[in-house]
């Protein structure tokens, strides 16, 4: 498969930063950061050993589009995109906060609803909900930015001093003007933004937008004619195919880390369904062996040098 699973270089102009589920991070200087999306994909917090062709480019064209469709809302930290696969982007220092955002109940939600759960993150839901239920307004459900992901609530982030209450508000604001206008936008493309979650740093003290944005990775969606028909049971058009297919296919009790070939084919077919979805433009990426595309993009920009070694 011409599939991305990570970049090594010994390229004196990049260095190593981290290597998350998707995205490595490399620094190119003290003001910038090279964001390497790869096809690698995860779930049930598990990486999996199987790529998906194709995944990398179009989530850094989602965040892209993104991007550059919210910078009236806040400033953010991309430079530019060099590649399908690659993204410049400015040097910030990441808040510890996860802003989740959910428009409807359900999910992980809505087992703790199940369960008896009424308090989430601080924010306070009626009973009698019910599965998938659209709530009046956008419900904020922040965790903690670390290998748990806990809830937390805004009083809990303002006195253990993840932020102030001046940035807070300032996030809590660009998280429901930003949801507010994925939703609209989306809705006109007949997709429900079911949920997602954002994340912010900050540049000399002023907030910006980071990572990434409504992408199927970051993000829950339905189409809104199933939704309208089956509201109980409505089918994500995201990574879900993915989970419900480990599910089904577990071993001794534990869901598979390798994909079967039939299944990575559709994976691609539905993250390339949904690009054209959200940006109106078919997915174009370049027939050139990847190796070789990313090769002259990074020499482009003059981060990767002919004898510098590259592995993908």
């Amino acid at each position: 498969m011409n599939c991305i699973t990570k970049l090594e270089t010994n390229s004196p102009k990049l260095t190593f930063l981290h290597r998350g589920k998707v995205r490595d991070s490399l620094r190119v200087d003290d003001n910038t950061r090279l964001i390497v999306v790869s096809d690698r994909i995860s779930a049930f917090n598990k990486k999996i050993k199987t790529p998906i062709p194709n995944k990398g480019a179009v989530l850094n064209g989602i965040a892209g589009f993104w991007f550059e469709q919210t910078a009236h809302i806040i400033p953010n930290h991309v430079i530019r995109i060099i590649d399908p696969n690659l993204m410049l982007v400015k040097e910030a220092t990441p808040l510890k906060v996860e802003m989740v955002v959910r428009g409807y109940l359900t999910g992980s939600m809505w087992r703790g609803y199940e369960e008896g759960q009424r308090n989430f993150s601080g924010t306070v839901v009626p009973d009698g909900l019910k599965k998938n239920q659209k709530f009046d307004a956008p419900v904020l459900t922040p965790t903690t930015k670390d290998d748990d992901d806990t809830e937390i609530s805004p009083e809990e982030i303002i006195r253990t001093g993840l932020v102030s209450a001046e940035i807070w508000e300032q996030m809590k604001a660009a998280t429901l003007a930003i949801f507010r206008f994925g939703s609209e936008y989306l809705a006109s493309k007949g997709i429900v933004l079911v949920d997602t979650k954002y994340e912010f740093g900050l540049i000399d003290g002023k907030l910006i937008l980071i990572d990434e944005i409504h992408t199927p990775d970051s993000s829950r969606f339905w189409r809104k004619s199933d939704y309208e028909a089956n509201p109980d049971s409505a089918e994500q058009i995201d990574k879900e195919f993915v989970r419900q297919w480990m599910l089904a296919n577990k071993i001794d009790g534990e869901v598979p880390l390798v994909l079967a070939p039939e299944v990575v084919a559709e994976t691609t077919r539905r993250y390339e369904e949904i690009y054209e979805m959200v940006t109106g433009k078919k997915l174009l990426v370049p027939a050139t062996e990847l190796q070789t595309r990313i090769r002259e993009n990074l020499g482009k920009e003059g981060l990767l040098a002919v004898e510098d070694l590259l592995s993908i």
